[in-house]
């Protein structure tokens, strides 16, 4: 169901260019700035790390305003469109983290480099996407749909159900050293 004062809001808000100008800004500041006041680079002066996330973020943004970018590499566009479906992935992982963390507490430690992995895999798929890199086995094999992609995702997730229902306690399996070695790897230290 639309909404058609928010819609009008949304709508002005384009127009006024904070979808395109304001908010790729703010993001690149803020990140930029972030890591650079992290990191230290050039030391404990924050003025210099003002100046340097303003000049990136400006440089982000003002050569898409201009259209200065070749078509279909503009990372604002890349950015806009990827952005809402990473959120997506953002979400999913916290609440399947959320899910795991109140059966087990061991069983979510040894998963999260697993979800981690993954949702890194779907960032790369969505930034890629974004940037036309692949579109999918869809335009590779003609017989693969969508449909056989839910089957494939669906026997994958029951069989992985399966597995961990099935298991024998403390017995060690084939992958678990890869996922104590992951787990370490994204451990606090």
């Amino acid at each position: 169901m639309a909404y058609p004062a928010f819609s009008n809001v949304a709508a002005s808000l384009q127009n006024f260019g904070v979808v395109d100008f304001l908010l790729p800004f703010i993001l690149v500041f803020t990140i930029v700035f972030a890591v650079m006041q992290r990191t230290k680079i050039l030391g404990e002066n924050k003025n210099f790390n003002v100046i340097i996330a303003l000049v990136l973020g400006l440089l982000f943004v003002i050569p898409h305003i201009t259209g200065s970018y070749p078509l279909g590499y503009d990372p604002v566009a890349v950015m806009n469109q990827s952005l809402p479906s990473i959120s997506l992935v953002a979400i999913a992982s916290i609440m399947l983290l959320l899910l795991m963390g109140i059966f087990s507490t061991d069983f979510s430690k040894t998963a999260a480099p697993i979800i981690a992995v993954v949702a890194i895999g779907f960032v790369l798929y969505i930034f890629g996407a974004a940037l036309n890199l692949w579109t999918g086995p869809y335009a590779a094999f003609s017989w693969w749909t969508p449909d056989l992609t839910e089957l494939i995702i669906v026997i994958l997730v029951f069989g992985v159900i399966v597995w961990f229902i099935t298991r024998e306690p403390g017995s060690k399996t084939p992958g678990q050293g890869i996922m104590e070695g992951l787990a370490k790897l994204f451990e606090k230290k």
